[in-house]
């Protein structure tokens, strides 16, 4: 693959075979700038790559690959994309794990030439994309937070901090001694993550950061100098201590000014409005690792998409703003009793006042994102209808403020009183833009035209001057006609006079009598004239779109800077809608059949009364297959003995795994300020949430199901606390018997007399159910089944007590397993079940019917030929009329009922 050269010095190299272009030299002098990105290169309509830029691009983009001339003896690899749709090129190299650098042209080819024939246009890189930093809607999900994230460490401590270029967020956390490093990356999921290079080569690290590789941008261990750092967000921020924001330590201002260095660095000095970096304490929120989060599908399914993720089944938000935001409040659920009881009395406040939410909610519906256009305009990416945006989003958040200062028959909750002075009072603003902004509006300002008329009586001249020349020439024309009597008297225009006045030679002494009009040129048929007042409409024409466009452009950033001015208020405003939006989707959630307001304690409580898998009920429902058979739950347990663990025994396909994931995913919604599932809730606060459920291998990393199995069951045993929920799922089952029962019993006991926390333990282990008479705060639950007639119905009934038995060659027979196979599974059992089995398995290996070689093909063996058979065997089908084949049946009626068949 052709590397892109080195940059030679064209002086050096003039006259000599295969020397570069002026225009390649300047291409190389810009792309070893910018190394590690692909270089989209504006050659009038298109953006170019050349080198190895283009063959990487062209594999990607699945386009062609051409050439452009020759470089030291060799064809230059070229491909291009149009620049118009050049967004849609940048997402899927984006996605590919490129980073794009947009090489424009400065200035008018025409410019260049006034300095010489061959000189190259002025091109500068004016932004680097990269995952982290995108900003169009169309690159971005509007139902997602992009997050840019960084690591570093000093003092022996280590910090991640993390923002969203396009929404302003901007947040710090310290990771104790690096054990939370996975469950905030999992938390966040980040588009992209800056990392120093040392701490790539950290093993403790590798392993946490090996799972993001495909984000990881390594940068130069001196970018993340913490002094330095320091300075730069003091600058950001104009204050001379970073006090009143937070007490951060080196390690956070080390990752946060590594974030800003690096979005001025990409967004070529243009700076984004950015909140002030919050501190996320540490236990602020329900830790969850990777795996838990993985197998519980929060907001991600395990293929990857929203679909069937719990997310997916609460969201009743209408605004992408209030998507997000819910989105984060179910990946981070709160710790702080108070602070969930502040989001559950808003929510409940909308439940009961149904009538003013669903007012609010009518209003988000019409409300743009107006997070995501203030970011646009302020980094000095957006368009009139960015601005438009705001101002629509602007007035509808004072018709809420209005609505909720009027409606409602009690004192409104503290977070609604919060959220309603935080929608702010931006009348003058909104009124400006309403004036200012025409109704239809293009996508760019360049574009023109989405000035109203009336908000600048100047820029209405240019505008009637371009849009209606025709009318003020015909109506110049009419006053020369009046004046000088002449019918005939026409106003024209060619590319070598312009406008001009014409007669016919007979009527040519009445305009040279009269001083107003200048003779301009005499032909046979016709005298032509100019005058000083059409020579200004000519110029005033001619100039007028080009002075109507800069006049707009002028405006334009008058506006803007009045946003920027205001864009702390705006995004308060922005926050306060998404807030707004949440609340009331989450009381329209609520007001569904069978949700309850939850009881949030500092205790080791857990009691669900009720309860159902609120991703499967909605399945069910949506299916229309059956309604959910909800159960209870019950691990509370004296405060200083530790949480109570539930063994549950009981077949495949009765609900085990459903039972124990509900109960995780209730105390997620709950913590996260939600409504849950269920008749009543009771919940000691979950510090901890810990999964292991399912079975999958991670063959890139060499671990087998059973190895990545036991990594996950280690993470719980060592991390897991007495405010810990831990969901256990078949521990042990991916070894031999004896070796997954041994490590299933040490599991137990470990939990039960070491870590001490509320647990559901899902087993066919049914030797375990003998711990409950050693272990005090144990108790044995099953999933009830009934049999019938040979058959087993699932009831998906948890009840207490144990399973006799598994039903595994049920579930085999539903799966579709060939009968021969189930009876000879049924045979192995019984023997297995009688515990004879040294003896007689001996006996069965001897005996492999389902192997034994087939006999050749004969004539099937059976019972004796009936008088039935008989008769069947001499009747010729073809030849019965229908009254011989209805007599026919009669008699083998009779024949069958004499033999009793």
């Amino acid at each position: 693959m052709p590397d892109s050269p080195q940059v030679e010095d064209p002086a050096a190299t003039a006259g000599k075979p295969g020397a570069a272009t002026p225009m390649m030299v300047q291409y190389l002098k810009i792309k070893e700038q910018h190394r590690d990105c692909l270089l989209f290169y504006r050659m009038g309509d298109f953006f170019e790559m050349f080198f190895d830029d283009a063959v990487k691009a062209a594999a990607a983009l699945d386009i062609s690959l051409t050439k452009r001339g020759h470089h030291n003896g060799a064809d230059i690899p070229m491909c291009g994309v149009p620049a118009h749709s050049a967004d849609a090129y940048i997402a899927r190299l984006i996605r590919a794990g490129f980073k794009v650098a947009i090489c424009e042209q400065m200035e008018d080819p025409t410019e260049a030439k006034k300095r010489g024939y061959k000189a190259v246009v002025k091109r500068e890189v004016i932004r680097v994309m990269t995952a982290g930093t995108l900003t169009e809607e169309g690159l971005l999900e509007a139902r997602s937070h992009n997050y840019l994230a960084a690591l570093a460490d000093a003092s022996g401590a280590m910090a991640l901090a993390w923002l969203d270029i396009s929404t302003g967020d901007f947040a710090t956390e310290v990771l104790a001694a690096g054990e939370g490093l996975p469950s905030a990356l999992a938390r966040l999921s980040p588009g992209e993550v800056l990392v120093p290079e040392r701490l790539l080569q950290r093993a403790d690290l590798w392993e946490a950061l090996g799972q993001w590789k495909d984000r990881l941008s390594p940068l130069p261990s001196a970018r993340f100098d913490s002094d330095n750092a320091r300075r730069r967000l003091e600058a950001l921020f104009k204050v001379k201590t970073l006090d009143a924001f937070g007490n951060f330590s080196r390690a956070e201002l080390a990752a946060a000014g590594t974030l800003v260095d690096y979005v001025d660095l990409t967004q070529k000095g243009r700076m984004p409005r950015l909140s002030p970096p919050v501190q996320v304490a540490g236990g602020s929120v329900m830790e969850i690792d990777p795996a838990t989060r993985r197998n519980l599908e929060l907001v991600e399914s395990l293929s990857g998409g929203r679909r069937g993720t719990l997310y997916s089944v609460v969201d009743r938000c209408v605004t992408g703003a209030g998507a997000r935001l819910l989105a984060d409040r179910l990946a981070a659920p709160l710790t702080d009793i108070a602070a969930i009881e502040r989001r559950l009395d808003t929510v409940a406040y909308f439940l009961a006042e149904d009538a003013l939410r669903e007012d609010l909610r009518a209003g988000l519906k019409k409300c743009p994102d107006v997070e995501r256009a203030l970011a646009r305009l302020t980094l000095g990416r957006g368009g009139p209808r960015d601005l438009a945006a705001l101002r629509d989003g602007l007035s509808a958040a004072a018709v809420m403020r209005g609505q909720l200062a009027a409606a409602g028959l009690r004192p409104p909750p503290e977070n609604l009183s919060a959220i309603a002075q935080d929608l702010g009072h931006h009348d003058a603003l909104v009124d400006r833009l309403d004036r200012a902004l025409a109704a239809e509006l293009p996508l760019a300002a360049r574009d023109g035209g989405f000035i109203a008329r009336g908000y600048a009586p100047e820029l209405d001249e240019l505008k009637t001057l371009r849009d209606e020349s025709r009318r003020l020439v015909a109506a110049l024309q009419g006053r020369y006609v009046q004046a000088t009597g002449v019918n005939s008297l026409k106003i024209k225009h060619n590319n070598v006079l312009g406008y001009f006045v014409e007669v016919t030679p007979l009527h040519a002494d009445k305009l040279s009598a009269d001083t107003q009009f200048i003779h301009r040129q005499t032909l046979a048929n016709a005298v032509r004239f100019t005058t000083v007042e059409l020579r200004e409409l000519e110029q005033k024409i001619a100039s007028a779109a080009e002075k109507a466009l800069a006049i707009e452009m002028q405006l334009f950033d008058d506006l803007v800077t009045e946003v920027g001015g205001r864009a702390d208020a705006i995004s308060l405003t922005g926050r306060a809608l998404a807030r707004l939006d949440v609340a009331a989707g989450l009381a329209a959630l609520a007001g569904e059949p069978g949700w309850c307001r939850p009881m949030i304690e500092d205790t080791l409580a857990f009691e669900i009364k009720g309860g159902r898998h609120p991703v499967v009920a909605a399945a069910l429902a949506d299916s229309q297959e059956g309604g959910f058979v909800a159960n209870d739950c019950e691990l509370g347990a004296a405060e200083e003995s530790g949480g109570a663990i539930w063994l549950v025994t009981g077949p495949n396909m009765a609900g085990k795994s459903t039972f124990l994931r509900q109960s995780a995913l209730i105390a997620v919604l709950a913590q996260a300020g939600a409504f849950v599932p269920a008749q009543s809730a009771r919940i000691g606060i979950v510090d901890r949430l810990f999964s292991r459920v399912g079975a999958a291998d991670d063959l890139a990393r060499g671990r087998s199901t059973f190895m990545v199995e036991m990594v996950e069951t280690a993470a719980i045993l060592n991390r897991a606390g007495r405010r810990a929920l831990v969901i256990l799922d078949e521990i042990g089952r991916g070894t031999a018997t004896f070796d997954g029962l041994s490590i299933a019993w040490a599991t137990m006991e470990h939990l039960h007399e070491v870590n001490r926390c509320r647990a559901l333990f899902a087993t066919h282990y049914h030797e375990l159910t003998g711990l409950s008479a050693k272990l005090e705060r144990l108790s044995c639950h099953t999933m009830r089944v009934k049999e019938w007639q040979g058959d087993v119905v699932f009831l998906h009934e948890v009840g207490a007590g144990t399973a006799d038995r598994s039903y595994g060659i049920h579930v085999a027979k539903l799966a579709g397993l060939p009968p021969s196979a189930l009876r000879r599974a049924e045979e192995v059992l019984a023997i297995l079940e009688r515990g004879e089995q040294a003896g007689d398995l001996a006996r069965l290996a001897e005996d492999l019917p389902l192997f034994a070689v087939k006999p050749a093909r004969t004539e099937p063996r059976g019972p004796a030929s009936s008088p039935v058979d008989e008769r069947l065997a001499e009747i010729l089908a073809d030849e019965l009329t229908p009254r011989e084949a209805l007599e026919l049946i009669y008699q083998l009626k009779t024949l069958a009922d004499s033999r009793g068949e």
